[in-house]
């Protein structure tokens, strides 16, 4: 009885820092939509080696940080805006959830038992909130390089490279 305790308690513990570090990642630095920054070593595009967000898409730091270099018009400007701004109202409720639902996660390992079927709920339950995060980013994203022409796509990604 107790070493499954032991074994139930040490899953939970690194469930818990795991879904920490999943947190942390999905909310990225600040501007980028939970999106990593840039890796510094060069991506083998023909192998598929490196992340297909970092090397596809492009953050709004990016974006906005190289508008006059692309030639963003207005009306892009404004469809971008608006994508960034709907996408962090829901980041922060999706936060606020996390946090809670962390919180009770956190509650439920302090026994000395647990409920192994509570945990695992729980777990299911930040796993889940995680995975709309996740997805809510993407489409972020996806607008992001929709609203953009294929000559600006192409002028970001040379611009990406010579910062790497």
């Amino acid at each position: 009885m107790r070493r499954n305790t032991f074994r139930i308690t040490t899953f939970a513990s690194a469930a818990a820092v795991c879904l920490c570090v999943q947190i942390a990642a999905a909310q990225g630095p600040i501007g980028t939509g939970g999106v990593p920054p840039h890796r510094s070593e060069p991506v083998d595009q023909t192998q598929g080696a490196g992340d297909p967000f970092l090397r596809f898409l492009f953050p709004p730091e990016l974006i906005m940080q190289h508008q006059g270099d692309i030639g963003l018009t207005d009306a892009q400007r404004t469809t971008i805006t608006t994508a960034i701004q709907q996408a962090q109202g829901k980041f922060v409720e999706a936060q606020f959830k996390l946090s809670g639902e962390g919180e009770k996660l956190a509650r439920l390992l302090q026994g000395v038992s647990i409920d192994e079927a509570q945990a695992v709920e729980q777990v299911d339950r930040i796993l889940s909130l995680e995975r709309e995060v996740k997805r809510a980013q993407v489409g972020l994203l996806v607008r992001l390089k929709n609203a953009l022409t294929p000559a600006q796509q192409a002028r970001l990604a040379q611009l990406r490279q010579s910062r790497e």
